[in-house]
């Protein structure tokens, strides 16, 4: 019998990772031969208090066993499938298929229709992802689930021509005609645009440039946007923000932007500087302590930013260099990846205040 080891102290009081904090989500990634099965995972998940993921197909096993919980899921419509589903009977039949007998008792609030298509190898995709996009969601209408399940496409940062200083956000220009359409969509059916957001990259690239402690959330200067004199003390929320600029400069300025995917590696190749254990501990301890106070970026500080972590496995069949296999906060047999190490008392606010706990000192949970 396998047992899935947890280790993090676990009392309704005092401990669990999350609790009370409606923003945050995780990304439930399966690319790998040794991840525990979707009970296990449901267990984690439960134990943790996290009430929000993200999947990145429609894993019948998955949808089924996360019936009956609490766990709002975002589900995806992987890439390959775009030009399928972009006719509106192939798309009637997917979410008859893959959404409807599952929902409502699996809560799905979401649907991701590819992943980061606009930047993709393959420049084809893009030209569907506007009609799949419009034939999914008409699917949802036609089945009357429209009000309960919102379509959008997680997009990677490098679909903006310009990022810094945030108010220069610009999207690059050779995208910009479907991106248009794209924003049209969200824009008529009060959609997020998500994007995969992720300081390490900038700051592997730059490392002698960009500050250590701004990317990692930790205390420095900052900086302050020449243009709008707005104060940003981490490069998160500055690339938040610059998608928001970029959007309306296209005309689309009240679109909520939701941060689909962000994390920090523990581990990477000798050129990948900066992918360590204490970096990501670092970041994620961070951001987890800012999400707590629920809050907004410099430009909308009064919107809490929704952030799915990257990731909740070590998924060790991932392709690409080292790191892609280590964004987990956890490894496959249940164990933490590293000491997230965050024991703080959660701000007060209109729902609830808490604390969290995540130390690798506590007691072994064995689950059989």
């Amino acid at each position: 019998m396998i047992h899935v080891f947890l280790l993090f102290s676990l009392c309704f009081s005092d401990y669990g990772l999350i609790l009370g904090v409606t923003s945050l989500g995780i990304n439930y990634g399966q690319v790998g031969n040794n991840l525990p099965p979707p009970d296990k995972v449901l267990d984690l998940l439960t134990a943790l208090k996290l009430k929000k993921a993200r999947i990145y197909d429609t894993n019948p096993q998955v949808l089924t066993t996360f019936a009956n919980s609490n766990i709002e899921l975002i589900v995806t419509v992987e890439n390959q499938m775009l030009p399928v589903v972009m006719d509106p009977q192939q798309a009637l039949q997917w979410v008859s298929t893959h959404i409807k007998p599952y929902f409502p008792a699996t809560k799905i609030t979401g649907i991701a229709v590819g992943n980061e298509i606009f930047t993709d190898d393959d420049t084809s995709l893009l030209g569907y992802l506007v009609p799949a996009i419009v034939s999914i969601h008409g699917a949802l209408v036609q089945l009357g689930l429209d009000k309960y399940i919102q379509v959008s496409t997680p997009n990677s940062l490098a679909v903006l021509e310009v990022s810094y200083p945030p108010s220069a956000g610009s999207f690059k220009g050779e995208v910009s005609g479907v991106m248009s359409q794209f924003l049209q969509f969200l824009s008529s059916t009060g959609s997020p645009f998500w994007i995969n957001a992720y300081p390490y990259f900038a700051y592997k690239d730059s490392p002698n440039k960009i500050s250590l402690d701004y990317a990692l959330f930790n205390k420095n200067p900052g900086m302050v946007d020449p243009y709008t004199k707005l104060h940003y003390d981490n490069m998160l929320y500055a690339q938040v923000d610059a998608v928001v600029y970029a959007m309306s400069r296209l005309g689309y300025g009240g679109i909520e932007v939701r941060v689909s995917e962000t994390g920090w590696p523990s581990k990477g190749d000798s050129n990948e500087v900066g992918a360590t254990v204490q970096n990501a501990a670092v970041y994620n301890r961070n951001l987890l302590r800012r999400q707590m106070s629920n809050e907004g970026t410099p430009l909308r500080p009064n919107m809490r930013l929704e952030v799915y972590l990257f990731a909740l496995f070590n998924e060790d069949m991932k392709p690409g260099p080292t790191s892609e296999r280590n964004y987990g906060l956890f490894q496959p047999d249940g164990t933490m990846a590293y000491n997230v190490g965050l024991s703080a008392l959660a701000t007060s606010s209109s729902t609830s205040s808490a604390s969290i706990s995540l130390t690798s000192s506590a007691t072994k949970v064995i689950i059989p």
